[in-house]
């Protein structure tokens, strides 16, 4: 919370948060004066003891580029001295994210949030489930990287699953499993086989590891997301296909946890009638 102050606290306040500035940046009055096109004594006079008034914004605002600081950090607005921008890149960065399964930086966030709830609305399938034969068929022509490669990739994030002290939530839209489970859509051309192989797969992971592992499906007719995953109260991501928007503040990863929570309180098949969910496909499909 930022402290109120009156008029000549605020000037007294101005005149210190100026002085540390151009001590941090290693600018002393003659070329604070020449950056900010004043004359010298105009900057010796904000620096005074004596000084009660607060300077024009003009005045205010270029003092704060030239030191590299905000304008309402010098006046006593903010407690941050970074300005908006640099606040912005520091709390949002957007990271590449490569069509193949080999990606460090995934992994690098997992092991960040160790020991934290993991979150994640993946946008098909969870690749770190899949089965050799099913990455196989979708990864064949699409990564430039060998059959054994995509699957070690794969193996070595459900490793980490298994192995680490974190909680995973996963939430996936119901018609996406149903869409898998009877070959349409994405998955045309996908063989039965295969199909009967990933759900008893999916079935044994899911009964093996929970709790520590619980997957919702909701109706994405009632609600609706995005892929992305929450690293604890750390990170949230959002996958829009070719990269990755990634927040580290604290407001957007509560925002993206609730979200996601809603989309678990209004799931319609719970972690715990999700196998017998997945044996109904099974059957079905033969």
């Amino acid at each position: 919370m930022v402290t109120k102050y009156d008029k000549r606290d605020r000037a007294a306040l101005f005149r210190k948060r100026l002085a540390l500035a151009m001590d941090e940046a290693g600018v002393n009055q003659s070329l604070l004066a020449r950056q900010v096109a004043v004359d010298r004594s105009t900057i010796s006079q904000l620096l005074s003891p004596g000084l009660t008034r607060l300077p024009n914004a003009q005045v205010v605002g270029e003092c704060a580029m030239a030191l590299g600081v905000s304008a309402d950090w010098l006046l006593g607005l903010s407690d941050r001295p970074e300005r908006a921008a640099d606040l912005l890149a520091a709390t949002m960065s957007i990271t590449e994210a490569p069509r193949a399964l080999v990606d460090e930086q995934i992994l690098a966030w997992h092991r960040e949030a160790a020991g934290y709830k993991i979150r994640h609305v993946p946008a098909t399938l969870p690749d770190m489930f899949k089965i050799r034969a099913m990455l196989e068929w979708e990864h064949a022509d699409a990564l430039q990287r060998t059959t054994e490669q995509a699957v070690g990739a794969s193996e070595d994030r459900l490793r980490w699953i298994r192995e680490s002290p974190s909680d995973y939530e996963i939430a996936i839209a119901r018609h996406e499993v149903e869409s898998f489970a009877r070959g349409e859509g994405y998955y045309r051309g996908l063989p039965v086989a295969v199909r009967v192989a990933q759900l008893e797969h999916l079935r044994t992971l899911t009964h093996q590891l929970y709790p520590r592992l619980r997957i919702y499906l909701f109706d994405a007719r009632r609600v609706f997301s995005a892929p992305l995953t929450v690293f604890g109260p750390l990170i949230a991501t959002l996958y829009l296909g070719r990269h990755y928007v990634t927040f580290r503040d604290r407001v957007r990863i509560t925002a993206f946890t609730e979200h996601f929570d809603w989309l678990v309180r209004e799931a319609e098949i719970t972690a715990r009638a999700l196998p017998a969910f997945l044996d109904k496909l099974r059957d079905e499909i033969g």
